[in-house]
């Protein structure tokens, strides 16, 4: 490790917690959010300090814990950025869009953090794993006489957000087509037209709470392919939000959910209860 290698960091996003906790740097973390805690089990022995994220970052909770090097990703607010610069500590700051974004923020991370090797280490093996569902994947579509799922994900419900490019990604190695623009607004017209034929949601900050069976109905989706076969699903936040080494858990629930008779159940992922338009007029 180089002597400038930082040993107290301040982790403002469960993105660059779990790429540290990935590349075995945990015990270097000082404080971090509590949504960190959430997406990183281990640190829930109440052993750093929680402050707020970097779209709520104050400095004089920075400075609190004597850090030597703060992280942080989007999303930004720019007086959070300002307040974050005002520490006077060494910053870094993320903005991935992409998988190949994702990894060469986990190689940064690893080469300030003095474990180069370790870093292209990671970034590998999320490489095969990436690969091997793929390759998976492209059987049971083959199976299916070649025809890919096509894929309504969503990352947030007012308004109305698809999910990012990553996870366009993910829904492409997991052998569906991404419907829409990724990180774009739409509306629930326009994805009625579309008629997706698997849905999913995984909301900021929502975990496993996006309320399916409600949606589907407020938004007049009941006769989508998606509701009329069940394929809805809610996959856990930060599987698919969080840009590090945990978006390979949301590559194996949403393959999980686009070809259930190829890949085992995964854990973080639920399924709309039985639903039909039958059913939902039986509720009114």
């Amino acid at each position: 490790m180089g002597d400038f290698a930082p040993r107290r960091v301040v982790s403002l996003q469960p993105s660059v917690t779990s790429t540290l906790d990935r590349l075995g740097l945990l015990d270097r973390v000082v404080a971090c959010t509590k949504w960190c805690v959430d997406v990183v089990p281990a640190l829930r022995d109440d052993s750093r300090m929680i402050v707020a994220d970097s779209w709520t970052a104050k400095a004089a909770e920075i400075l609190a814990a004597r850090p030597d090097m703060v992280m942080a990703s989007v999303p930004y607010q720019l007086d959070a950025v300002a307040e974050i610069l005002k520490a006077g500590i060494p910053f870094m700051g993320f903005a991935p869009r992409t998988l190949n974004d994702v990894f060469r923020d986990i190689g940064q991370i690893a080469a300030v953090m003095g474990v180069a090797e370790r870093g292209e280490e990671v970034v590998a093996a999320m490489r095969r794993e990436i690969g091997t569902v793929k390759t998976k994947a492209e059987g049971a579509v083959a199976a299916a006489g070649g025809r890919r799922p096509r894929v309504y994900c969503e990352e947030w419900g007012k308004p109305l957000i698809h999910s990012q490019a990553w996870v366009k990604e993910l829904v492409e190695a997991a052998g569906g087509e991404f419907i829409g623009t990724p990180g774009a607004h739409t509306n629930e017209a326009a994805v009625r037209a579309a008629d997706p034929d698997v849905i999913l949601a995984a909301w900021c900050g929502a975990g496993d709470r996006v309320p399916l069976e409600k949606i589907i109905a407020a938004r007049g989706w009941e006769q989508t392919q998606a509701a009329r076969n069940g394929a809805v699903y809610c996959i856990n936040d930060e599987y698919l939000n969080t840009p590090g080494p945990t978006l390979l858990l949301g590559l194996n629930a949403i393959a999980a959910a686009l070809h259930p008779e190829a890949f085992p159940e995964s854990a973080g992922v639920r399924r709309i209860a039985t639903f039909s338009a039958e059913t939902q007029e039986a509720r009114r």
